[in-house]
């Protein structure tokens, strides 16, 4: 059998968690393969929203299983929280959720390293979530990171207090104080919540449940403009969130890979700094907010909003090699008289329909407008219920990606769906 993956296409904040969740009755597996609790999947269904950070979007099926693999990172504390509030919810993850060993965990001093490092970079600050993110993915590549697996060692204390040392050192450097034991005690709370559960070879059991003829669907956090190498640099995430991130971050090989089903909003939102060419900082950008209930799952703040963006899209496309593509919050739009499409850009050598190097210095977008839906499309069952406006912005997509529209969100519970 081969592994699906399905990915976000921008900014984040695709409604990639909605989308796992209507898809998982098809799949046996979830697996998560990078990113850590900056991620925010909103899961609505029965009049209940929860939003995943740490645990695979399917954890509200039954009989599905999950798996962390070693692309994460792993914050105790929040996994903690996040495991408790499913409890409440009735859910029993006990069986249903496997954690690699190879994933790496995000300690106290992490976070602590993240908002010393923030706090000094001022105006040219990167917006980052404060969650330890990005000083965690640093000590993996430096060679000295802890990870899942460390904590059921013996010297497991040793190596805590050991790097812990390590950024203490570093965080003279930085003008900011802190209290480590306000950390620690929900920290290690969270280690005992973790090894609660099954740690295991993920890459092995993966594998083993692909050659089983098992269904296998890795499931990205953030979005492809947030790559840590192909996104709008250096305002990205720390990880790759691309279809190649599923291989590295699961341990399967590339001629595993089956589909790949990437999820785009009707229009674009990016959270925090950084270029965003569609953006529309003025009453329509802030319509869009409204309608579309536009604030960060994660960190609460505002999104900034804008049309779509085709060249950034088709950029998505390529770089993942995407086989059908899932559009979300068609219904926002129904509040509009005309919607628009980015086409191209002007630039001080002309118009160019394509994503380059710098999207810094990119002028006003190109614009293709188009008639809006003005009707309710949330109650909609088949295809044919959509109204001929939406079903021509969708065939426009489709024309100029070469991608089909395989799934139209109509609104944010995982029973409003079109299936095309």
């Amino acid at each position: 059998m081969s592994i699906d993956v399905l990915i976000g296409l921008q900014w984040g904040d695709e409604g990639k968690g909605k989308i796992v969740d209507v898809i998982t009755p098809w799949y046996d597996v979830i697996a998560r393969f990078q990113g850590g609790p900056n991620a925010g999947h909103t899961l609505e269904f029965n009049n209940i929203k929860h939003i995943a950070h740490n645990i695979p979007s399917g954890v509200f099926r039954d009989n599905s299983i999950n798996v962390i693999g070693n692309g994460v990172v792993l914050d105790p504390i929040t996994f903690r929280q996040e495991i408790e509030k499913v409890k409440g919810l009735g859910v029993d993850l006990t069986g249903r959720l496997k954690i690699s060993k190879r994933a790496h965990v995000i300690l106290p001093t992490h976070r602590i390293l993240d908002a010393a490092s923030e706090a000094a970079k001022g105006k040219t600050k990167i917006g980052s979530t404060l969650r330890g993110i990005g000083p965690t993915y640093m000590d993996k590549t430096g060679r000295n990171g802890l990870r899942v697996g460390d904590i059921i060692q013996d010297d497991f204390m040793d190596r805590y207090h050991s790097l812990t040392n390590k950024h203490r050192d570093i965080l003279k450097q930085y003008s900011f104080s802190y209290d480590l034991a306000e950390y620690e005690k929900g920290w290690f709370e969270g280690i005992d919540t973790i090894r609660s559960f099954e740690l295991v070879d993920s890459e092995h059991l993966l594998n083993q449940y692909l050659d089983e003829g098992k269904k296998v669907l890795a499931e990205g956090a953030q979005g492809t403009m947030l790559d840590i190498d192909f996104g709008s640099y250096p305002f990205v995430t720390s990880s790759n969130t691309i279809t190649a991130g599923a291989c590295a971050g699961l341990g399967v090989a590339p001629r595993r890979i089956g589909k790949v089903m990437g999820v785009f909003k009707a229009y674009s939102t990016r959270v925090g700094g950084g270029p965003f060419p569609t953006e529309e900082d003025n009453a329509t950008g802030e319509s869009l907010r409204q309608f579309g209930a536009e604030f960060g799952a994660t960190t609460g703040r505002p999104r900034r909003c804008g049309w779509l963006d085709l060249p950034v899209l088709k950029y998505a496309i390529m770089l993942n090699g995407a086989t059908e593509l899932i559009m979300t919050k068609a219904d926002v739009l129904t509040h509009f008289d005309t919607v628009k499409i980015g086409v191209a850009y002007h630039t001080d050598k002309g118009i160019i329909d394509y994503l380059p190097y710098d999207i810094t210095h990119l002028r006003e977008p190109v614009y293709k407008e188009f008639k809006a839906w003005k009707k309710d499309i949330s109650k909609a069952v088949h295809a044919d219920d959509l109204p001929s406006e939406l079903i021509d912005f969708v065939r426009f997509i489709e024309q100029q990606t070469g991608v089909p529209v395989k799934i139209i969100s109509v609104g944010p519970d995982r029973k409003e769906f079109i299936t095309l």
